[in-house]
């Protein structure tokens, strides 16, 4: 065979992001408290990278204002009574020593703490105890038992190494099961409530209530309430008062046993943007100021003729041309970064007030059905930026209203369909009010309910309005009547 050269001419187009590009990119997804904790990062790491200090005012240098850090922690007590014992200890350290001073963190107190606490005060003995201990384990943070008795007499003998019995099992779930909060232990939500039942005070209505979360939970759950009451043989009155205390059981107990106050607060959300309506209703869009200004160190600020003779230097001295490198390097590292700073709040800004302007009928009243229908494109389109930009610089983000914390993921809301000009929000609130103002006793089914949007104007399918009702997180029509 012959064997031959070919060229061929190729034409391809290829997108390539620079490092500074990628990294702005992430930049761009940090929350405000991560790109704090950033700038940290980038200050230890980089000596070229200095904070500004904030001139001091004329009145301070008058005054010749000079109090130390410490000073002006203990002028933040009221009275010497109220400052801590350990802020007026001696602190006779050397410098290169570790000082830690206490922290208050209010700690919460886990369900399986509280349960073993409780039971420590039985006269459960040891043995007996650590059996309880393993079934206070398989109970769910909403208070269920997840494993059958059987299951934990063989998990108990295989894990714990302990021979128990059902009756033994019995007796000490028994116990479990009368501790607080009422209803723990339980293996299902009938279980639960029945458990719950066996406290109240005895009253007729409690009586029914009992009798029908233990004999007709199935039509109770299915709210066939005539089928209910013509079965116990009570008014309607009288049904109405059981199913009064049934609905004032938790079917959670448990669940207040969550995270500690320490947890709940670091869960608290930091607002990325402050929007402020004046009274002319002309918006404001502001950003926390919580980054400090950021500058390159004098002595890594070097203009190009002095990096050229300390070059010459360097050519003699192997040393020196190394370490003119490295202040090359970081200076350009400490410019990148004040540079990506500064681009990173320019685009959240340019991004935010868009969507400011976009939605500025919900800005200045605060009514959720004045959304209007905006998805990426239309911030993209209004900013100038790529979708992908604007998705990341929404993405995690939160701002701060005059009614209350939003994210910004929130303003983001689709058209039902092509020839409709409402936005889903406008919608679900429509929706929400029409399910608030039903009988009761006859709640709206998800075609009268059809109905009612079309004549308020809204040209929207059934499976729609049933899609929009679930998202608002409540049952069909049969589940939410009423005595």
């Amino acid at each position: 065979m012959k064997e031959r050269l070919t060229q061929s001419l190729e034409q391809r187009l290829q997108l390539r992001l620079s490092p500074m590009q990628m990294r702005l990119v992430r930049m761009l997804e940090m929350t405000e408290p991560e790109i704090e904790e950033e700038v940290r990062q980038e200050l230890d790491d980089n000596p070229a990278l200095e904070v500004v200090d904030a001139p001091a005012s004329d009145e301070m240098a008058e005054e010749g204002f000079d109090e130390s850090a410490e000073e002006m922690q203990m002028a933040d007590y009221r009275d010497e009574d109220d400052i801590p014992h350990y802020r007026l200890e001696a602190n006779n350290r050397s410098a290169d020593d570790t000082r830690f001073e206490p922290v208050a963190v209010a700690a919460g107190e886990s369900l399986m703490e509280s349960l073993m606490a409780q039971l420590a005060e039985t006269d459960l003995d040891s043995r007996q105890l650590e059996i309880a201990a393993y079934i206070v384990g398989n109970i769910d943070d909403n208070g269920y038992l997840t494993r059958t008795l059987p299951q934990l007499e063989d998990d108990i003998a295989i894990d714990a190494g302990i021979e128990t019995d059902m009756d033994e099992l019995k007796g000490i779930l028994a116990r479990i099961r009368s501790l607080d909060p009422a209803g723990v232990g339980a293996f299902d939500l009938r279980d639960c409530l029945a458990l719950q039942l066996k406290r109240l005070p005895d009253s007729q209505a409690v009586r029914t209530a009992r009798e029908i979360v233990d004999n007709y939970f199935d039509l109770f759950s299915l709210r066939h309430f005539d089928r209910l009451a013509s079965t116990l043989g009570v008014s309607r009155e009288e049904l109405k008062e059981a199913d009064d205390v049934i609905r004032s059981l938790d079917p959670k107990p448990a669940s207040k046993f969550g995270e500690s106050d320490a947890d709940d607060r670091a869960r608290h959300i930091i607002p990325d943007f402050y929007v402020e309506v004046d009274q002319n209703e002309r918006i404001v869009v502001s950003m926390p100021n919580n980054v400090p200004e950021l500058a390159i160190e004098r002595s890594f600020d070097l203009d190009d003729a002095d990096m050229q003779v300390h070059a010459r230097e360097g050519e003699q001295s192997r040393q020196k041309g190394e370490a003119m490198t490295f202040i090359a390097r970081k200076r350009q590292e400490a410019a990148d970064f004040i540079e990506l700073l500064r681009m990173r709040r320019t685009t959240l800004m340019s991004v935010m007030e868009a969507i400011a302007r976009w939605q500025r009928a919900f800005f200045t009243s605060e009514d959720e059905s004045r959304l209007r229908p905006m998805v990426l494109k239309d911030i993209a389109a209004a900013t100038g930026l790529d979708i992908s930009v604007v998705s990341r610089a929404t993405a995690g983000k939160y701002v701060a209203t005059q009614g209350g914390v939003y994210p910004l993921k929130f303003f983001f809301n689709e058209r039902v369909s092509e020839d409709e000009d409402a936005s889903s929000r406008e919608i679900l609130s429509a929706l929400r009010a029409l399910i608030e103002e039903e009988d009761p006793a006859s709640p709206l089914s998800d075609e009268a309910l059809t109905s009612r949007l079309t004549g308020q104007g809204y040209n929207i399918a059934r499976r729609t309005v049933a899609k929009y009702r679930e998202r608002l997180g409540l049952p069909v029509a049969r589940l939410r009547k009423k005595i």
